[in-house]
């Protein structure tokens, strides 16, 4: 399984990478974990954007999903009209979400370029190669935390999470825990939003994970710190998430 970061911005685009979006590849097959704004043209870098064979989206906020609506674009409108409706799964109501983003008017969907399937907490599906576990894990809006495994290895992607037990559960003992860390430790931050990197590192060393990448990290912060914060902390393999970085699990 192949894991590239295609954008690791948090909370909006930065000048150096797009929001949050992640390409994974086994035997051919390529699924987004999140389509966040700006994603698509960098997605594009990696890989053709109509060989995507699903998008599978963490939570509705639009550094995690907004792009969806420029697929739908890519998608709906090649003059090419053989392009197959491709899944998308995601939090409960998401095509009723897209679709009002897009601003189709009543009773027009997306249906013409995407099959949607809502999330269950809990919930395990196969999307080709890849199997699929989601937990719910706390956010101010509703998010899911995704267990992917394919061919023996096994990777866990937060989204976005406050602290919690069920992300140490959802990345138990994983080869690689890709953990949100938008918070720094020296500031006020409000409750039950995001991770520190000492919190990501906490909750990976708690859940025996193997690698350590921390992502999400906003253009305010700089991702050193998340770095600094987490390193006396998870001793494993560390690193934070840039664009175009590439992991081979």
């Amino acid at each position: 399984m192949k894991l590239t970061v295609v954008g690791c911005s948090g909370s909006f685009p930065g000048p150096e990478s797009c929001a949050s979006s992640y390409l994974l590849e086994q035997d051919g097959h390529r699924v987004a974990l999140d389509l966040g704004n700006g994603a698509i043209g960098d997605l594009a870098r990696h890989a053709s954007i109509y060989d995507l064979d699903a998008v599978l989206i963490t939570h509705l906020h639009a550094d995690h999903f907004f792009d969806l609506c420029s697929l739908f674009v890519a998608r709906n409108y090649h003059p090419d009209e053989s392009l197959p409706r491709i899944p998308v799964y995601g939090p409960p109501g998401i095509h009723r979400r897209l679709v009002s983003a897009y601003g189709l008017p009543p009773g027009q969907g997306m249906d013409t370029a995407f099959d949607f399937h809502e999330w269950t907490d809990g919930e395990t599906v196969d999307v080709g190669p890849f199997t699929v576990q989601v937990s719910a894990v706390p956010h101010p809006m509703q998010n899911f935390a995704m267990r992917v495994r394919a061919d023996g290895r096994t990777l866990t992607y937060s989204g976005d999470s406050a602290p919690d037990d069920r992300l140490v559960d959802a990345a138990r003992d994983v080869d690689l825990f890709l953990c949100e860390a938008g918070w720094q430790e020296d500031y006020d931050n409000p409750p039950g939003i995001h991770l520190t990197g000492r919190e990501a590192a906490e909750h990976a060393v708690r859940a025996n994970a193997q690698r350590l990448v921390l992502t999400h990290v906003p253009p305010w912060n700089d991702p050193d710190v998340a770095l600094a914060e987490a390193g006396p902390v998870f001793r494993g393999d560390l690193d934070v998430a840039k664009p175009g970085a590439t992991y081979e699990l």
